[in-house]
């Protein structure tokens, strides 16, 4: 099994309790939550009509999508709520001193989405 390739992505004073940042890790958007839960890294794009999850809303571990109100956990991706039947890939992170670091999901494609 191959080893997890974790890149930095932002610094944990840039990510208080609950909120949310989007960053790009190998070219893939990537959104990391701070919950009450601890950190969750997911992918940025929803999985129903490709929306930046980041203009949406956090709401403890819910994350609501601003284009047609589809609702996943940032947890593990699971979909809370349609319209999406198709759950977010979810991305490990760790941090390391104050920098939040990611190793995406090598088994979650990346979907092409230009903005």
């Amino acid at each position: 099994m191959a080893e997890l390739r974790f890149e930095p992505a932002l610094a944990l004073a840039d990510l208080p309790r609950g909120s949310m940042r989007a960053c790009t890790i190998d070219g893939r958007n990537v959104l990391l939550c701070h919950t009450k839960d601890g950190l969750h890294a997911v992918d940025n794009i929803c999985t129903h009509a490709y929306a930046r999850l980041d203009e949406g809303w956090l709401r403890g571990h819910k994350l609501v999508c601003p284009l047609h109100g589809a609702v996943f956990d940032v947890r593990d991706g699971k979909v809370l709520k349609g319209p999406a039947t198709e759950r977010l890939p979810v991305h490990q992170l760790r941090v390391i001193g104050d920098q939040v670091e990611v190793a995406l999901n090598p088994a979650a494609a990346a979907q092409e989405v230009e903005f």
